[in-house]
């Protein structure tokens, strides 16, 4: 049976046993209310309904308790299986009280049916549900343990095909490693003969460059040689220059003196002549005048040794002064 039968059947035995409990409980209040009303105190006759209502609230209790323990698997104990036949024995005594006391055993027979259908039908539904409550639990254990099947085969066959992936995986790695490790030997060979290449390679440049080193080195010592020798000839053309350079100098000092003295003798004559007859040319005034500005004289006596005006005589006086004398350079570069 599939799980839509089961809650099907459920169902109907649960309509069929709270049918049965309903009948039974209006039955027995019924059945029971008249026999309170007679055996109670007077003026307490309406409490008649209590007790049938108290007896059959405790099979519905019972009922209803033990269909929810069946249907979770568990069991109440003893105390619910007391309250069950209590309350069944109860309704049943109640129920048949009246005909009994009256000796009618038809009557107590027809009132009999149903507390003992009632009592029937609590413990049947209750052995209806364990029963399927049982069947239910074997059924899932047996779907679990063909689920826990389908699970571990599953496993299984993704283990194995986890396995052979694995396996390719571990023989392609291999295949690769392999195939790497070739590569690495076939690169090591071939670096092998390009490090020999390179090492010869290397060891003809450095011969090439050792011959051009010292081919150079030859080259340089010729050019240091040769510096030497351009050096000595220069320093050797550099020492007659300096000689012809300070033989010129010192006939160019020789000569400056002389100019110098003859300067110096013209002066004195052009101051020794004494004041002007006549006015001198403007040449000859000039020079008087530039003597006198060297020696030193006054403006009115070089105006009266070259015979111009005073006015005159200023004015080349203030140009002397402005204007660097000829003399000079030649006294310095006698000095030098």
């Amino acid at each position: 049976m599939n799980s839509v039968q089961i809650r099907s059947a459920e169902k109907a035995l649960s309509v069929g046993t709270w049918l049965i409990v309903g009948g039974a409980m209006l039955f027995s209040i019924l059945t029971v209310t008249p026999l309170m009303e007679r055996h109670s105190p007077k003026g307490w006759e309406w409490t008649a309904p209590i007790l049938p209502l108290v007896v059959d609230a405790a099979v519905v209790i019972v009922v209803r308790l033990d269909s929810v323990l069946a249907a979770l698997g568990g069991h109440g104990g003893r105390w619910p299986i007391a309250l069950r036949w209590m309350t069944g024995a109860m309704t049943l005594a109640l129920n048949v009280a009246d005909s009994a006391l009256k000796k009618d055993v038809v009557g107590a027979a027809v009132h009999a049916v149903a507390p003992l259908l009632l009592i029937v039908t609590a413990e049947t539904g209750l052995a209806y549900r364990r029963a399927i409550t049982a069947a239910q639990s074997a059924r899932e254990a047996q779907l679990k343990a063909e689920r826990a099947e389908r699970e571990q085969a599953a496993t299984q066959r993704r283990e194995a095909h986890d396995r052979r992936q694995r396996e390719e995986r571990e023989h392609a790695a291999q295949l690769a490693r392999e195939q790497r490790e070739h590569e690495a030997l076939i690169a090591r060979e071939q670096t092998a003969r390009e490090e020999a290449a390179r090492r010869e390679e290397r060891e003809r440049i450095e011969a090439r460059e050792r011959a051009e080193r010292e081919a150079r080195e030859h080259r340089e010592q010729m050019r240091e040689q040769q510096q030497a020798e351009r050096e000595r000839l220069e320093r050797e053309a550099a020492q007659r220059r300096e000689l012809e350079a300070r033989e010129r100098e010192a006939r160019g000092r020789r000569e400056r003196e002389r100019e110098q003295q003859q300067a110096e003798r013209e002066r004195q004559a052009l101051l020794a002549a004494g004041p002007a007859v006549e006015k001198q040319d403007e040449v000859q005034a000039r020079a008087t005048v530039r003597a006198a500005f060297d020696a030193g004289m006054p403006v009115r006596t070089a105006a009266e040794l070259c015979g111009w005006s005073v006015g005159w005589v200023s004015t080349r006086y203030q140009e002397h002064r402005e204007t660097p004398t000829a003399v000079a350079p030649d006294l310095e570069g006698a000095t030098a």
